[in-house]
């Protein structure tokens, strides 16, 4: 008897015409590209600056910045996995449990318009990050190149967020608004 879990086909059944093998491993794939960063993110939440050389400015007092950095660690992550959503049925049809629109047909426009301009927003801040990071821009400094180096390596996958949801995007496009194949 031998499981094959690893070769399997991810099944998604519940979206109106089949969703493509690389949409969908992409889209659970997000929120994972992300968690780095987010997770690199919480200690600035209590005042450690992870290796950056204080600037002399403020500081805020924890009350601020601890729901501050949880919040946007958080906020990021939720973005992330409504990327699912462009691969799910949950994608094309409200959720039955959500108030006056559960079980409504959404409309295309509904999702690609955020998701595209997520995704250029996301592909702007990869543009400003790599410009950044080759010396093009002002960068935060820190105290040895061990600290940078763990800065970019939980940082960088940011950096693929926006081209992945804007292909996730087309992808969902192609699916809902073109006419099918018949052969």
């Amino acid at each position: 008897m031998t499981i094959k879990l690893m070769h399997a086909a991810p099944s998604v059944s519940d979206t109106q015409r089949p969703v493509p093998r690389w949409a969908l491993r992409t889209a659970y794939a997000i929120p994972l590209l992300l968690l780095p960063s987010c997770l690199w993110r919480l200690p600035f939440a209590f005042h450690f600056e992870m290796g950056q050389v204080d600037d002399g400015a403020t500081t805020a007092p924890l009350w601020i910045s601890i729901p501050y950095v949880f919040g946007l660690s958080v906020l990021t992550e939720v973005a992330a996995l409504l990327c699912i959503g462009l691969v799910r049925g949950w994608g094309e049809v409200a959720p039955a449990w959500i108030p006056l629109v559960g079980g409504r047909r959404i409309p295309p426009a509904a999702a690609i318009v955020p998701a595209a301009i997520g995704g250029l927003v996301m592909t702007a801040v990869t543009v400003m990050m790599t410009l950044t990071w080759i010396g093009a821009l002002d960068g935060t400094d820190y105290q040895n190149g061990w600290w940078e180096a763990l800065a970019k390596v939980c940082i960088s996958p940011i950096g693929l967020w926006g081209p992945l949801t804007l292909a996730l995007t087309y992808a969902y496009y192609v699916r809902r608004c073109r006419p099918a194949n018949t052969a």
